[in-house]
């Protein structure tokens, strides 16, 4: 049973309306631009109360403290909403970083991206002989900016630590180059992303036959 429970942001009835900060009627959550300031320029919102933002406490520290340093410390860096690991821990791990497939495609549009995935084995399933077409790994780059890698998927065993790994080179504008020229170390999970080489486009069976 997957137990998936959302949250309320509870911002009706705490005198937001006395000062014309606006909010969204539907969800009642705060929309901001992107330094986190609302329709009133000296009001600002950070964390799950934001409308159209991810509900993470590590985004919300991460941007409060921007925030901060915007406010008081002369800085200018901005909260980067799109390249957020996250993970679901569900008992087979779902890890992401960057855009979602149909996002991406909202976002640069079909022509302009290259899908790699693959099926994947985990060494660790091969001696209870557990299925080798279960774990899934998927990239999207942008053609037209380097094969840049603006989205990581994947599906398998720790993939909450392989995700955090990746976050970091996605960040530092990780490219599919880069990746292939990546020395993986075997037998990893994450070593899957240095060798990828089927495309969503060519339709080629990505199904494993043995680790």
């Amino acid at each position: 049973v997957l137990l998936a429970i959302g949250r309320d942001a509870c911002t009706r009835n705490i005198g937001l309306q006395t000062i014309g900060v606006k909010i969204n009627e539907k969800n009642g959550k705060v929309p901001v631009n992107d330094e986190e300031q609302t329709n009133v320029p000296y009001v600002y919102a950070i964390g799950d109360i934001l409308d159209g933002k991810l509900e993470l406490t590590p985004v919300a520290i991460q941007a409060g403290r921007l925030l901060a340093q915007r406010l008081y410390g002369g800085s200018s860096r901005k909260c980067d909403y799109v390249n957020v690991p996250t993970t679901v821990f569900t008992p087979l791990e779902y890890g992401s970083c960057g855009y979602p497939e149909e996002k991406a495609i909202e976002e640069y549009g079909n022509q302009n991206l290259e899908v790699y995935h693959t099926l994947f084995w985990p060494l660790e399933w091969t001696v209870p002989g557990r299925d080798n077409n279960t774990c899934y790994a998927k990239i999207i780059c942008n053609k037209q900016d380097n094969n840049r890698v603006i989205g990581l998927h994947v599906l398998g065993p720790n993939a909450g630590e392989i995700t955090q790994g990746f976050a970091a080179a996605i960040k530092c504008g990780l490219t599919k180059e880069l990746l292939d020229e990546t020395i993986g170390i075997h037998p990893t999970c994450a070593e899957v992303f240095t060798t990828m080489n089927i495309t969503k486009a060519s339709g080629q069976d990505i199904t494993q036959k043995g680790c």
